[in-house]
């Protein structure tokens, strides 16, 4: 598997032309670089939500990993046009393991906010949901000088503990992991959302299922 494509899929291990783009430089948290966390000063919420956010069998021969930006109008296109084909053909019949990663960009004042949200659902086990409702509602939340409002009442709506969905958010649980993410993503090349790692194969916006279809039978 090439460097870019090992750096995608490392991000979900690393704790055991329609795009939107941005500064690959632009709001890099060093400390996303500074080294291993040793495991027990981990908050155990952390590996839960890291698991929550693979779909699929564990055994399917593809992976393709999004990486995107709940923000971003094009990632919200294709999950809107593109994805639920995509589960239905690939993910639903064990095809495909699916993973989500986030590159919240600087352009985007709320992105790195609703990433962290959904990561604090994920430890909920409720990140699917929560995901699906932030794209859902992005027309609502993105043009409001303060969004957490409306991530508040997503959280309620998708059954989650409200209480505690909050203080995670509060506390920043995510924020490190949301930070790395988009830290090794820049490291594999990533400027743009979305862009889609499948095996060895890099595909960049909102591209047609045509195109996914195309690149997971290669």
């Amino acid at each position: 598997m090439p460097t870019a494509a090992r750096a995608a899929v490392a991000v979900l291990l690393a704790l055991a032309t329609a795009a939107c783009g941005g500064d690959a430089e632009a709001g890099r948290d060093e400390a996303a670089t500074s080294g291993p966390v040793p495991a027990a000063t981990i908050d155990p919420r952390v590996p839960r939500a890291d698991s929550s956010r693979i779909a699929g069998d564990a055994g399917a021969p593809v992976w393709v990993v999004e990486v995107s930006d709940y923000q971003c109008p094009y990632c919200r296109q294709w999950h809107e046009d593109v994805h639920p084909a995509f589960e239905r053909e690939f993910v639903s019949t064990g095809q495909v393991r699916f993973a989500y990663v986030h590159f919240p960009l600087p352009s985007h004042p709320h992105a790195q906010l609703a990433a962290e949200s959904a990561m604090c659902a994920g430890a909920q086990g409720r990140f699917w949901d929560y995901h699906d409702s932030l794209f859902a509602s992005q027309e609502r939340w993105a043009a409001l000088a303060d969004a957490r409002p409306v991530f508040d009442s997503l959280a309620t709506a998708a059954g989650l503990d409200a209480a505690a969905h909050a203080e995670c958010v509060d506390g920043g649980v995510m924020r490190d992991m949301v930070a790395a993410d988009a830290d090794r993503m820049r490291q594999a090349g990533v400027n743009s959302t979305p862009t889609f790692f499948i095996g060895d194969q890099v595909l960049l916006g909102n591209q047609p299922i045509e195109r996914f279809r195309e690149a997971i039978e290669r």
